[in-house]
């Protein structure tokens, strides 16, 4: 068969399918909808764990932040509760296998392990701060893949 006897026997067939079972009108939305809500019952429960506060009342962390952050591959929850001296304790989950977690502060940085998506950092001044968590995963460059979010008030 030549390519132009294979355009028209395609051309035949797109036709037969239009006619006999053609795309429903709302195709389009119903995909978007669908991308959309498709990771909705892990937002859900990213949203209940961040909004519930019953147990933030009975520890009195009424000073308590917790913040999410993604890139699209990988999402990281971060809670920080001040201490009795003023200093703060920040603690983290990441969703993806990590190598380490750094937090910087200006010149200062500190780092950890993430065992099993958890960290924890303890005696961190108050300042602006940002997380750098250097992921297994490596880039297209070869390079260790990382997450760092933007900079936050500890």
């Amino acid at each position: 068969m030549s390519a132009e006897t294979d355009a028209e026997l395609f051309r035949a067939l797109r036709r037969t399918w239009e006619e006999l079972d053609p795309a429903p009108a709302d195709l389009v939305d119903r995909m978007v909808a669908a991308v959309a809500t498709a990771d909705l019952s892990r937002e859900y429960a990213l949203l209940t764990l961040v909004t519930a506060t019953e147990l933030a009342a009975v520890r009195g962390d009424a000073d308590a932040l917790t913040m999410q952050f993604s890139d699209g591959t990988a999402s990281v929850l971060v809670h920080v509760v001040p201490a009795a001296d003023g200093l703060r304790r920040v603690d983290g989950w990441v969703d993806a296998p990590a190598t380490s977690v750094e937090l910087e502060q200006d010149e200062r940085t500190w780092a950890t392990a993430a065992e099993h998506g958890r960290f924890a950092f303890e005696d961190i001044p108050a300042g602006m701060t940002r997380l750098r968590i250097v992921l297994t995963d490596t880039t297209d460059a070869g390079t260790p893949a990382e997450l760092r979010t933007p900079r936050f008030e500890v």
